[in-house]
C-alpha cells in the first residue's frame, strides 16, 4: 500500500487537535467531519469524529501537566494484551479507561471507513486499539507521530492494519521503551530528515543526518518531537 501524503496530512492534523478538549469542534468540521464526541475519564481523552463515508479516532498524547500522563508513561512492565502478546502496562491502562465507549462508536459506524491516530501516548494509545478493534471490524489505516514502543514482537506481529508510523529526526520519545525491554515497533516507518523532508534513507544514512540534529543543539530531540512538526512536515510538496 502506497503513502497517500494528503491522507497522513489530514490525520496529522487529527492528532494535533487531538490536544484540544471541545474547542476542537471547528477543526475537525474544517477537515470534513460533521459529527464530533469528545471523550475523557480520569484524564485518559479521544476524540471520535465521522461524515457519511469515514470515521476517525484520535487520542491525545502526553500532557507534561497531567500527571496521570507521566504515571502512564513510567508503568513500562509489560501486561498481557487483549489480543496478542504483551503491551506496556501504562499505555494499555490509559486505552483501557476509554475503551468500552470506543468499542461501541466504532460498532455503531461500521458502515464507514474508520482511521485510528494519535501522537506520543496517543499514538501508542492508537495502536493498541487498533489492535482490539479489528478482531471485530476492519480498520482502514493507523497513522501515529512520535510514537513509543507500544509492545512485544508476538503483539506487533498480530496487527493486521496497514499502519503508517512517522518519525521525525532524532524525536526522543521513538525510542522508548528500550528495545533491550522486549518492545517493538509497528508498521512501516516514514522517516522526516533533519530538513523537514519526507526521505527513504539506509540505515547508515538516518546515522548521518540524526548527527546533523544532534549538531543543532542538545534538546533537538524534544523539540523534534513536537506535533506540529509533524503537521508541518507531512504537507504534500508540489
Amino acid at each position: 500500500m502506497e503513502l497517500d501524503l494528503n491522507l497522513a496530512n489530514k490525520f496529522a492534523k487529527c492528532a494535533n487537535l487531538a490536544y484540544q478538549d471541545q474547542e476542537a469542534l471547528k477543526g475537525f468540521k474544517e477537515l470534513g467531519y460533521t459529527h464530533h464526541i469528545f471523550l475523557e475519564h480520569d484524564e485518559a481523552q479521544c476524540h471520535v469524529v465521522w461524515n457519511k463515508e469515514e470515521a476517525v479516532i484520535a487520542f491525545r498524547g502526553t500532557e507534561p501537566d497531567q500527571i496521570t500522563d507521566i504515571l502512564a508513561d513510567l508503568k513500562a512492565w509489560p501486561k498481557k494484551s487483549m489480543t496478542d502478546g504483551w503491551v506496556h502496562a501504562g499505555f494499555r491502562g490509559e486505552l483501557d479507561k476509554l475503551w468500552d465507549q470506543v468499542k461501541l462508536l466504532a460498532e455503531d459506524h461500521a458502515d464507514k471507513r474508520l482511521y485510528i491516530c494519535g501522537h506520543s501516548l496517543g499514538a501508542a494509545m492508537a495502536t493498541i486499539c487498533t489492535s482490539r478493534v479489528e478482531e471485530f471490524r476492519p480498520v482502514d489505516g493507523l497513522y501515529t507521530f512520535g510514537s513509543p514502543r507500544a509492545g512485544t514482537r508476538s503483539f506487533v506481529k498480530g496487527i493486521r492494519t496497514s499502519h503508517w508510523r512517522f518519525v521525525n529526526n532524532n524525536d526522543v520519545v521513538t525510542r522508548v521503551p528500550l528495545a533491550l525491554m522486549g518492545y517493538k515497533h509497528h508498521g512501516q516507518m516514514v522517516y522526516i530528515n533533519h530538513y523537514g523532508k519526507i526521505r527513504k534513507m539506509t540505515s547508515w544514512q538516518r546515522v548521518k543526518d540524526k548527527w546533523r540534529g544532534w549538531k543543532s543543539g542538545l534538546l533537538d530531540g524534544v523539540q523534534d518531537h513536537g506535533m506540529p512538526n509533524y503537521v508541518n512536515y507531512t504537507i504534500k510538496e508540489d
